[in-house]
């Protein structure tokens, strides 16, 4: 199956947090999308490998996107290295996006970093003709490099290089979030379960104002930012924003 984007996130629910908004934007255009969960979230204070799981499913299921795998790397200890970087490189070679969003090459969580690395240079090996990978059946897959890379920003501050309107469908986003009731303020949390950076009514909160913050930028509801380190082009100035600010 070849998609149009690939999201990319190091640990379950870093898609829905970073870009849902966007992939929503694209199934409804009738573009085929994907996620890869680089690891199971094992590390996760609240919750279990099995309920991240079915939480993620749920949250696939919300966005609509036409395949979701999980690539099983160690949470907190994988390594940008040349055995991971092939794993990678026969995911991205088996689906061959146009475009990857993945996590942001700095941030709090240092897993955040190191995949945003990862999927960087994957991304580009990945069209490198002499790398040699073979799918699931033993067939020697193509090359296949995308046209762009995309970070999306989480925890830190990052001033985008675009941003997206996601003023239609941000309710939904946020319902796929909230799809990861173990992780997440949801009213539904097991009262055992100790309170976490992200498990705060707060956190969530503030994902609503960092959606609200990049919307007021380009005069819409809420967008999404993104950084890219290739210049984007645009073919007519009809796929600007139009508003009156």
């Amino acid at each position: 199956m070849k998609l149009d984007l690939l999201a990319i996130g190091v640990h379950p629910d870093d898609v829905e947090l970073g870009c849902s908004g966007t992939i929503l934007n694209e199934v409804r255009n009738g573009k085929k999308v994907g996620i890869l969960d680089l690891t199971q979230g094992e590390l996760g204070t609240r919750g279990t490998v099995d309920t991240r799981y079915q939480e993620a499913a749920a949250a696939a299921m919300i966005l609509g996107v036409a395949v979701r795998e999980n690539l099983k790397l160690r949470d907190g200890f994988f390594e940008n290295d040349e055995e991971t970087k092939l794993k990678l490189i026969t995911v991205i070679r088996k689906y061959r996006p146009d475009i990857i969003i993945g996590n942001v090459l700095r941030d709090r969580h240092p897993d955040h970093g190191r995949a945003g690395e990862l999927i960087r240079e994957a991304a580009f090996l990945s069209g490198l003709a002499k790398i040699e990978t073979k799918d699931e059946e033993g067939n020697t897959q193509e090359k296949w490099r995308p046209a762009y890379v995309f970070q999306y920003i989480q925890d830190n501050y990052y001033e985008p290089d675009f941003v997206v309107d996601i003023s239609d469908v941000f309710e939904k986003r946020m319902e796929s979030i909230k799809a990861y009731a173990t992780q997440f303020h949801s009213g539904k949390q097991d009262p055992n379960e100790p309170e976490t950076y992200i498990s705060t009514p707060q956190f969530l909160e503030s994902i609503i104002g960092r959606a609200q913050q990049f919307g007021k930028r380009i005069g819409v509801k809420y967008a999404e930012g993104f950084l890219s380190e290739k210049m984007i082009g645009i073919r007519d100035l009809s796929a600007l924003v139009q508003n009156e600010t």
